[in-house]
């Protein structure tokens, strides 16, 4: 039995997401593919990206906002229609994978984020990133103690290894009492300010044999929910 053809909704969604990844380096969320395509609800918008995922178009994570991956057939489907052929193509080859390692708390240190889980992965175009993909690493924010950095609970940012920093730096801070926090670094001598850039909270100050730099944040995606 031949596989039923794409409705003129679906093909327009995956016209506008293929479009979409091309200019801006990454998929489109939910709302911004309804209003492109002229779906009011968001429940309408996901149940089309169902069948296309039933059909083998796309890839979805539900836990990541813009969690849509264009699969081969996806390309294929450009090909044969002779549309956005080279826009899928190029989406696809430029997407790179960026292991998301856990939550990390923007507010009080919390116990140290788990360790790296190859299944979970944000998908960023190789031009939106400063530095090389190998190595790096993202971490879902939790808690508003960064806000005034643009950094609000749900985003996630990404971050390079790396163990030393400079003032001012934001980065993802392993503490001796094995726990994690996000905040401004400061090396102030005999002690290490973590600075929130919350006017609502305090700074952390610690000593610097207690503290242990796991990574520099390069990068901050917004999520919306």
């Amino acid at each position: 039995m031949s596989e039923k053809p794409l409705s003129k909704r679906q093909q327009n969604i995956l016209e506008f997401t293929s479009g979409y990844m091309d200019e801006n380096g990454r998929p489109p969320t939910i709302r911004e593919i309804g209003k492109a395509v002229g779906i009011n609800s968001t429940s309408v918008v996901n149940y089309n990206l169902g069948k296309l995922e039933d059909k083998g178009y796309l890839d979805r994570d539900p836990d990541v906002s813009r969690g849509l991956r264009l699969t081969q057939k996806a390309r294929q489907y450009g090909l044969s229609l002779g549309i956005a052929a080279t826009s899928i193509r190029d989406a696809i080859d430029r997407l790179v994978r960026i292991p998301l390692a856990g939550d990390i708390v923007a507010g009080l240190p919390v116990t140290t984020f788990p360790t790296y889980d190859e299944e979970d992965a944000v998908e960023l175009s190789r031009s939106m990133l400063s530095e090389k993909p190998e190595g790096l690493f993202a971490l879902r924010v939790r808690g508003d103690s960064m806000i005034d950095a643009m950094v609000n609970d749900g985003d996630i940012v990404i971050l390079k290894p790396q163990y030393e920093a400079r003032n001012g730096d934001m980065v993802a801070v392993w503490l001796r009492n094995d726990t994690t926090t996000l905040k401004h670094f400061y090396n102030e001598g005999k002690k290490i300010r973590l600075q929130p850039a919350n006017p609502t909270m305090d700074a952390i100050y610690v000593d610097p044999a207690e503290v242990q730099i796991q990574g520099r944040v390069l990068m901050v995606l917004r999520q919306t929910h």
